[in-house]
């Protein structure tokens, strides 16, 4: 059965994060795994009172990373590993209290390609009590019609023909309701779902222009990425100035699904 997703004033990123600690409330996080571990997910799981908890990141560049962020509130038990989630040995036997996939479906096709469908099955067997979905609306299928929305989606689809051209694999993100459906068919039942308006600003502009650079620098054809290259600074200028003019590019969703198991 389809689920609607009423609508919700935009928060913060560290919102998003207070959401869930809402929707928490007073049950224990106890052991907690971090599914799709990064620098700011860690950081916020470190602040909870929880027994232990594991991290789960699919490069060791990105544990090293992780490691270093969360060393002041590491403790004896606590665990980086580096796997991938094809991996059916990865946690084997292991369950978890609580479950966080921060931006976990989306990021998990740079490292397990066509593996989406499966994702949350494969970690249903973990999740003892409560996991937590933070995803983000797809924003490069179909040009929006206002303005904001088409700069958003131009440098999405800029950024990905860089990361195409260089070899690499995109992120995929998928629909709120897509994962919904997922999650039911794997064997959870929902227990919340809701949605934060995204107003992006001068840093996702400059980050996911700026991250097309050592892309473009391995491209052998030097005149289509020197092409390149003056698109990505032509959607800067031009998105910056809307930056300013209307305070962010009011455009898309991201969400927060809470579920358990069936």
């Amino acid at each position: 059965m389809a689920m609607t997703i009423a609508a919700q004033v935009r928060r913060p990123v560290s919102g998003l994060f207070q959401e869930i600690e809402t929707l928490q409330g007073e049950r224990p996080w106890g052991r907690m795994l971090d599914a799709g571990t990064g620098t700011h997910s860690i950081g916020w799981i470190g602040t909870l009172p929880t027994e232990q908890w594991t991290a789960v990141t699919g490069a060791d560049a990105h544990a090293v990373q992780v490691r270093d962020a969360i060393a002041r509130h590491r403790r004896e038990g606590d665990r980086i590993i580096v796997g991938n989630w094809a991996d059916s040995t990865l946690l084997a036997g292991e369950s978890y209290d609580s479950v966080l996939a921060d931006y976990l479906l989306g990021a998990i096709d740079g490292f397990a390609p066509y593996f989406q469908h499966r994702l949350f099955a494969r970690l249903r067997p973990l999740v003892g009590r409560r996991l937590y979905v933070v995803g983000l609306e797809p924003y490069v299928v179909g040009e929006p019609d206002s303005e904001a929305g088409r700069l958003v989606w131009e440098i999405g689809r800029f950024r990905d023909a860089c990361l195409l051209l260089a070899g690499e694999q995109p992120y995929r993100e998928y629909p709120s309701q897509w994962v919904v459906d997922h999650l039911e068919a794997s064997g959870y039942r929902i227990i919340a779902a809701k949605r934060f308006a995204n107003r992006y600003k001068e840093r996702f502009v400059n980050s996911q222009i700026d991250m097309c650079a050592p892309r473009l620098a391995r491209i052998a054809d030097r005149g289509l990425a020197d092409a390149l290259a003056a698109r990505g600074e032509a959607l800067r200028a031009e998105a910056l100035a809307l930056v300013a003019s209307a305070n962010g590019l009011r455009h898309g969703f991201d969400y927060i699904l809470a579920a358990e198991p069936a």
